[in-house]
């Protein structure tokens, strides 16, 4: 019996400490650890952001070789109510350790679950980026959102359509937008071609305008609507408008027409986001016929300068198991890689916003579509004079008030009113 009693005692000894051997693998290094090396990641494009984060992964193995990325492929819209879902019902199950969130969106999310992202602060040099993605990126200080690609913003132009009217790129150089209007007017008259596509639901435009001035649809508390009194609103409104009235617009309706508007030839220039260029290039039969100038600016708005944004995302660490790595993972790569953002260039044509890259070779190299213009460094040194602004948490539902009232005032609405009544409503939605 008392043999007995003895190896019962020995077997839960053993039990016991295979028990706890378990336990301290799992909190050092057991099976836990190589889970940990294996992070999930929720983005959209495979062709850009997808691409950028696997070449991330690819440099960040070479030093890791048992770290590794499942990368799930999601459109945008599908990835914001997953994560609004979850979050919202406080459930942490099948979230990603890294997710992509475009910088418009990044309040909404920031402020609406504080305790849902991990801080990013100790994992890269805020002073390494440019300055206008930190603030959405960003809350008390606390750095949330590892800045990604750059949506600075360029005047794309046919420069053979351009010659036929009289003018070149020297001419595009630090003019206003009513010069622009003036310019596209005499290539409408000279070439028949339209000078710029419009979507009249998509007011992309209006954002670049405005935010060239310093100047967004809040004021800089993030919170309260600025719209009624706003010089720069009014004044893109009503040089939207003048677009329009002038007859130099060719109208789109969706994605796949606006870049069949450039690539057909129908129009002849375009004020947009860097993200662009893989769009136009497309058409090789048009190789040498483009070139990019510095946007116009603002004529009667005080501080307007020829350097805005129009979209751009940033890379969040999600605040569940594995953040640790994945706040790792981010700052060893596009936290401070200057050789991955030279192929981010070369494989990927993504303009980063990690300021020392700039002084890559990939940066200054001359591109042949473009004539041999150095097109990414111009990006980068526009980057550098973007304004800072706050997007605050309700773009996408103060731009939907806008469109709304722009197609008013395209109908005859006076630009005072259109835009105290925006005002209002924008006052009620956002309360």
């Amino acid at each position: 019996m008392k043999k007995l009693m003895a190896l019962l005692l020995m077997s839960a000894l053993l039990l016991s400490a295979c028990g706890a051997k378990t336990d301290n693998e799992a909190n050092n290094g057991g099976e836990a650890a190589a889970e940990t090396n294996k992070l999930t990641v929720w983005a959209w494009d495979k062709n850009f952001n997808i691409k950028a984060i696997n070449l991330a992964q690819d440099a960040f193995k070479a030093s890791n070789p048992d770290f590794s990325l499942d990368v799930m492929e999601s459109a945008q819209n599908d990835i914001v109510q997953k994560l609004n879902t979850a979050l919202s019902s406080g459930t942490t199950k099948g979230l990603p350790n890294i997710v992509l969130i475009e910088d418009y969106r990044a309040q909404s999310f920031l402020q609406a679950y504080p305790d849902m992202f991990y801080d990013l602060s100790g994992s890269f040099k805020a002073e390494d980026f440019a300055e206008y993605k930190l603030g959405p990126t960003s809350v008390d200080g606390k750095h949330y959102g590892l800045p990604f690609d750059s949506g600075v913003t360029g005047l794309y132009v046919r420069t053979d359509l351009l010659e036929q009217a009289g003018y070149t790129m020297a001419d595009l150089q630090d003019i206003t937008w009513d010069e622009y209007i003036e310019i596209g007017k005499k290539v409408k008259e000279k070439t028949g071609i339209d000078w710029i596509s419009l979507d009249p639901n998509d007011l992309g435009i209006i954002r670049i305008m405005i935010q060239s001035a310093g100047s967004w649809y809040v004021k800089e508390d993030g919170k309260t609507a600025d719209i009624a009194e706003n010089a720069a609103m009014k004044e893109a409104f009503e040089i939207y408008k003048k677009m329009m009235d002038e007859n130099i617009v060719k109208i789109h309706s969706d994605w796949s027409q606006f870049i069949a508007n450039y690539n057909k030839g129908v129009a002849a220039s375009v004020p947009t986001g860097n993200w662009f260029t893989p769009s136009i290039t497309q058409e090789a039969s048009q190789s040498g016929k483009w070139a990019i100038a510095p946007i116009p600016k603002l004529s009667k708005t005080a501080g307007s300068v020829h350097a805005s944004n129009l979209g751009g995302s940033s890379w969040y660490v999600l605040n569940i198991p594995g953040k640790e790595k994945a706040a790792e993972f981010l700052g060893a790569t596009l936290g401070s890689n200057v050789d991955l953002y030279q192929k981010l260039i070369t494989d990927v044509g993504a303009i980063g916003t990690y300021k020392p890259a700039a002084d890559g070779d990939a940066y200054k190299a001359g591109n042949d579509f473009f004539g041999g213009q150095k097109i990414v460094s111009d990006f980068a040194a526009w980057t550098a004079e973007i304004p800072s602004v706050n997007y605050g948490m309700n773009v996408y539902a103060i731009e939907d008030i806008l469109i709304v009232e722009m197609q008013n005032f395209l109908n005859g609405k006076a630009i005072d009113q259109v835009l105290k009544d925006a005002q209002s409503q924008a006052d009620a939605q956002i309360k």
